[in-house]
């Protein structure tokens, strides 16, 4: 298992960021309303009983560790309860959490 963040794969994002990548794409005519609704709804059947809270403690605390953002250190936080690497091109986080993230280029060479 990894975790990956919302810049990387669209189709293992939260609800509503899912939806805000599917009503971007529609307004840019790259899909119609009809398939995103059909796509909202196959990739909620995915993720139901595949999603995870992490302490709200957790994430303020590297947040204000970091200077990263709340919404990039909820990754962190969960990826470090699995042990596993959060991957990302987000140079910030990659930065600050060099124990934990990973760029797609240094995941893909090991």
């Amino acid at each position: 298992m990894i975790v990956v963040d919302t810049n990387l794969l669209a189709c293992l994002l939260l609800r509503s960021e899912f939806r805000n990548v599917l009503v971007g794409w529609v307004r840019r005519g790259a899909l119609t309303l009809d398939k995103a609704v059909f796509t909202a709804m196959e990739a909620e059947g995915f993720i139901r009983g595949r999603e995870y809270a992490v302490p709200s403690a957790d994430v303020l605390e590297l947040a204000a560790r970091s200077r990263c953002t709340a919404y990039d250190c909820e990754f962190v936080a969960l990826a470090h309860p699995f042990g596993v690497p959060l991957v990302t091109s987000d140079r910030q986080v990659l930065a600050a959490f060099p124990e934990t993230a990973v760029s797609p280029e240094a995941f893909v060479s090991h």
